[in-house]
């Protein structure tokens, strides 16, 4: 989905240092509103191994900053110019914006 879907101003969010789900944020617009990237760093802590966790770490760069070394691994990438977030996982917040 990092490679294939998304493009260069696309927001990519992963936990930081922690396995779990990319995430693609779609840019339409010129810069993504701040409830999206909230969602977005919600989905991202929540489909995470620190599911049960408070205060998870979030990385978000832009999808060109996200690279995948030769011979790495399904799912392993590098990514540099990244910010982040932080978020409490919550279930029935995610279930409800994954109902969108």
């Amino acid at each position: 989905m990092t490679f294939t879907l998304a493009r260069g101003k696309d927001l990519w969010f992963h936990t930081k240092n922690i396995p779990g789900s990319h995430v693609i944020l779609k840019t339409t617009l010129p810069q993504a509103t701040a409830s999206d990237i909230a969602a977005a760093v919600l989905l991202a802590a929540y489909f995470s191994k620190s599911r049960s966790g408070s205060k998870v770490p979030v990385d978000c760069t832009e999808r060109r900053f996200v690279k995948k070394p030769n011979g790495a691994k399904p799912g392993f990438v590098i990514y540099t110019d990244q910010t982040t977030y932080y978020a409490t996982p919550d279930e029935a917040e995610a279930q409800k914006l994954l109902s969108k």
